[in-house]
């Protein structure tokens, strides 16, 4: 498979076959596809389906193969921001974000991360449940806003504002710790809690959460009379 990331602000993954092989997506992502491109919508098991559900994702996966020769399918973000390919192989996990998951080749499995602390699930901003994505080859990631990455050191660590945190390596570890200060909390406008990243492995935040942008337009939406 072969890929190339079209596009600025709305970007889309167009993507390579060759005869036979495969892209899996959660649904909703395919944006276009040459005519032999054949669908099959699979549940992947009971257990993978509802933790696919729980991850953000849908119940069911759509297989998409290239038939009868080579094939093209393009996968396209639902938000302004950037595409992230990512080399998927066994013991090179990566952890994604709540509802991230595009696209990836047939040998990729996203199955549910449930975070090991407490704390940084309910306080965290990016929830107790996210993606794991395993197994071996190609996924895409779509994250909001661009994306940026630094490379953590053993025990090197890097506090995030709710919201950004986009992907990390599984060998990564999340934790929350409180904002100091009375003060700081009440006048700060940076919530009460951060998000604790520790290396080693790499991190990929976001530029602009989704969340962000659906508390700064929620002033000029009117409100329900319900």
């Amino acid at each position: 498979m072969k890929y190339e990331i079209v596009g600025n602000t709305l970007p889309a993954v167009v993507c390579h076959l060759e005869a036979g092989e495969s892209m899996v997506n959660e649904g909703g992502s395919m944006a276009w596809m040459s005519p032999n491109m054949k669908m099959q919508t699979t549940g992947g098991g009971f257990g993978k389906a509802i933790g696919r559900m729980f991850s953000g994702e849908r119940i069911f996966q759509n297989i998409y193969t290239a038939e009868g020769g080579a094939g093209l399918i393009a996968f396209a973000s639902s938000f302004p921001g950037s595409i992230q390919p990512f080399d998927i192989a066994p013991g090179h996990e990566i952890i994604f974000q709540k509802s991230a998951f595009l696209a990836g080749e047939a040998g990729v499995e996203l199955s549910v991360h449930f975070n090991k602390k407490l704390g940084a699930g309910l306080f965290g901003g990016e929830g107790f449940i996210l993606q794991k994505v395993s197994g071996s080859g190609v996924a895409f990631a779509e994250f909001d806003g661009h994306a940026v990455q630094y490379d953590l050191q053993p025990g090197q660590e890097i506090l995030i504002d709710t919201g950004h945190l986009a992907a990390m390596d599984a060998t990564c570890s999340m934790d929350i710790q409180t904002v100091k200060g009375a003060k700081n909390v009440l006048f700060g406008g940076e919530g009460l809690f951060l998000t604790k990243i520790t290396g080693p492995g790499r991190v990929w935040l976001q530029t602009m959460p989704l969340v962000n942008v659906a508390a700064v337009l929620r002033p000029y939406f009117p409100a329900s009379s319900n």
